[in-house]
Formats: structure tokens, sequence, C-alpha cells
């Protein structure tokens, strides 16, 4: 049963690799998109932490 377990895990992690750096018809990934847009989910979540520190609200 462990090999089983291990082999479908071993597929779900392959597939979803080769879903992420799939290139499309202009030649980027999902994977590109994720890296672009990464920086600026950095900078919701820092504002988001400051708004949590002084006790209110985050603006989103």
């Amino acid at each position: 049963m462990g090999f089983i377990k291990n082999a479908l895990i071993g597929i779900a992690i392959f597939e979803g690799i080769k879903y992420l750096t799939k290139k499309d018809a202009l030649g980027y990934s999902k994977l590109d998109e994720l890296k672009e847009k990464a920086p600026g989910w950095i900078e919701k979540a820092k504002t988001a932490t400051n708004d949590i520190k002084a006790g209110q609200l985050p603006q989103l």
C-alpha cells in the first residue's frame, strides 16, 4: 500500500511541475507569471502586516 501511495504522490508532483512549466503560445509558463506577480503580493502582505500590527483591519 505504501508503494502505491508514494507512486501516486510522485505522479501528482510530476504533473504539477509539468503544468507549471508548460509554455503557452507566447512562450510564457504559469511559473513565469507567478514570478512576475510575486513582488506585488509581497508588498500587499507587508502593508497588511503593518495594518494588523497597528490594530487596524488590512486595506487590500
